[in-house]
C-alpha cells in the first residue's frame, strides 16, 4: 500500500525507490565499508539521565565488541580531535600520536587559536545532539561492520519505555491526544491523533514524522536481520516476513504500518537533502578523510564526492524553506524548541538497556541531528572559504561518520522494503 506522493513533499515513493536501490545504495555501501567510516567512538557506559535504570540486557546478542586500539588506523586515533588541512599536515609531521591529543608548544599560535575556536563552535547552540565526550576514558572505538544492527531479542517493557518517553515527552504532543495503538487510546482508529497532527505547524509535524521514520527504519532492520536459527554449530540471520507483517501490515496495524513506512521515506528525503547541502564543506581541497593511508584516503574522498553529487542530482528534493519561515522571533523560538527536543531524544539513548541497540540508537540520532544542523546552517555553509579552516561551520569526525552511517541505515531500509515486497508477493 506504500505508493504515490508523500505528505508535505513533492516527491513520490517510486522515485525514491529507483534512485536509492539502483544508484545510491551500492556506492554508499562501499563508502561505509572503508576504514574512515567503519570506526565510531562511543561511550556506552553513560548512566541514564532520566530514570534509575541498571537493568542491562543479558542476551549475548546485545553485547558490543569494542576495538583494541591497535586495530584502529593511526590516522583516526591521532587526528580524531579535528579535521582540517592544518591538522592533517601536523599529523604527518608528528612522530608520536600522543602529542596530537594536547594543545602544546608544537602548535603554532594561529593553530592554537583555531582549535579554541573549533571547540567553542562545537559547544555552541547549533548542535542538535548531546554528543559523547570522545576523550572520556569510557569512550571506545567500535567497528560498525563487526557489530551490525540486527535483532537482539531486546523487547518488552524496557524497550517500550524508551519509545514511549520519546513520543510522549518529546514530540510536542499533548497528553490528552493518544497515539494510535497506544494503551488507553480509545477506539477511534487514530482519527483524533491524525486530526491533531494535520492541524499543527509543519515543523512540529515534521519532527514527529522524522522520529516515526527512524522507528520504522530500526524495525525494518530487526525484521530483515532476524535470528532465524540458533544452534551450537551456527547462527543464521535473515528476513522474517511474519515479524515484518506484525509491524507494518495494514490490517494487523489498523492502517498504521503504511503510515510508518511513508514516514521512513520522509526521513530519507530530509537526510538526502542535508547531504546535498553539505557538498561545499566536503568539496574543499583542504578537507581530507584522514586515516593515514594517503592513496586510500584520496580514493574514498573521490567516492564521497561522487555520492554527494549524486545526492544533489536527485530531481525531487525536500524544500526546507517552509521550515521556520514565519515571524522571525516566533521562528527562532520554535527552532530552539525543536533543537532542545531533539537533544533530549539523543540523551534518552543512554537509557537503552541493550548495548548494541544503544550503539545504533546513539549513532542514528547523532546522524539525524547532524543532518538537521546542516539544513539549518545553510547560510554558514554558503560562506565557507575554498581554502583554509571553516570557522563558521564545522563538522567533527564523529558527526561525519554518524551522518553517513545513519543515512546508510535508512538507505538500507528502503532497499530491504524491495526485498520484503518480493517475499510477500511470492507468498500470495
Amino acid at each position: 500500500q506504500v505508493t504515490g506522493y508523500l505528505d508535505d513533499c513533492t516527491c513520490d515513493v517510486e522515485t525514491i525507490d529507483a534512485f536509492n536501490n539502483y544508484k545510491l545504495f551500492p556506492r554508499l555501501n562501499e563508502l561505509l565499508e572503508s576504514d574512515y567510516f567503519r570506526y565510531y567512538k562511543v561511550n556506552l557506559k553513560k548512566p541514564c539521565p532520566f530514570w534509575n535504570d541498571n537493568s542491562h540486557c543479558g542476551i549475548r546478542d546485545c553485547a558490543v565488541k569494542p576495538c583494541p586500539s591497535n586495530e584502529v588506523p593511526d590516522g583516526i586515533r591521532a587526528g580524531s580531535y579535528k579535521y582540517s588541512e592544518e591538522a592533517n599536515n601536523l599529523a604527518e609531521e608528528c612522530e608520536e600520536a600522543e602529542r596530537l591529543g594536547a594543545v602544546d608548544g608544537s602548535l603554532s599560535e594561529e593553530t592554537q587559536a583555531a582549535v579554541a575556536r573549533w571547540t567553542r563552535h562545537d559547544d555552541s547552540s547549533d548542535s542538535f545532539c548531546e554528543a559523547d565526550d570522545i576523550h572520556s576514558p569510557d569512550a571506545e572505538y567500535v567497528d560498525l561492520l563487526l557489530n551490525p544492527e540486527r535483532y537482539t531479542g531486546y523487547k518488552g517493557p524496557d524497550a517500550w519505555k524508551i519509545w514511549n518517553s520519546i513520543y510522549e515527552e518529546n514530540c510536542f504532543k499533548p497528553q490528552s491526544i493518544k497515539r494510535p495503538l497506544a494503551p488507553g487510546r480509545g477506539d477511534d482508529g487514530g482519527r483524533t491523533f491524525y486530526n491533531w497532527l494535520k492541524d499543527i505547524c509543519v515543523e512540529k509535524r515534521a519532527f514527529y514524522r522524522l522520529i516515526s521514520g527512524l522507528h520504522a527504519s530500526i524495525n525494518i532492520h530487526l525484521s530483515a536481520r532476524y535470528l532465524l536459527q540458533d544452534t551450537w554449530s551456527e547462527k543464521k540471520w535473515g528476513p522474517n516476513v511474519t515479524e515484518f507483517q506484525q509491524r507494518f501490515d495494514e490490517v494487523l496495524t489498523r492502517g498504521e504500518g503504511p503510515r510508518r513506512l511513508k514516514n521512513l521515506y520522509f526521513l530519507y528525503l530530509i537526510e538526502l537533502r542535508a547531504l546535498s547541502k553539505a557538498l561545499p564543506f566536503f568539496e574543499r581541497p583542504g578537507f581530507q578523510l584522514y586515516t593515514g593511508n594517503k592513496i586510500h584516503d584520496a580514493e574514498i574522498k573521490t567516492l564521497l564526492l561522487e555520492i554527494l553529487h549524486l545526492a544533489k542530482s536527485f530531481p525531487l528534493h525536500f524544500d526546507e524553506k517552509s521550515f521556520f519561515a514565519g515571524n522571525k522571533k516566533e521562528a527562532a523560538k520554535l527552532k530552539e524548541e525543536f533543537r532542545l527536543h531533539f537533544k533530549n531524544i539523543s540523551r534518552i539513548m543512554d537509557c537503552v538497556g541493550c548495548f548494541k541497540c544503544r550503539l545504533w540508537g546513539k549513532l542514528q540520532t547523532q546522524g539525524l541531528g547532524t543532518a538537521l544542523k546542516i539544513l539549518f546552517s545553510e547560510n554558514l555553509i554558503e560562506k565557507i572559504p575554498e581554502s583554509g579552516p571553516s570557522y563558521g561551520f564545522q563538522l567533527t569526525r564523529q558527526e561525519i561518520v554518524a551522518l553517513f552511517n545513519a543515512f546508510g541505515r535508512i538507505s538500507t531500509s528502503v532497499k530491504e522494503l524491495e526485498n520484503f515486497r518480493t517475499l510477500l508477493g511470492n507468498m500470495q
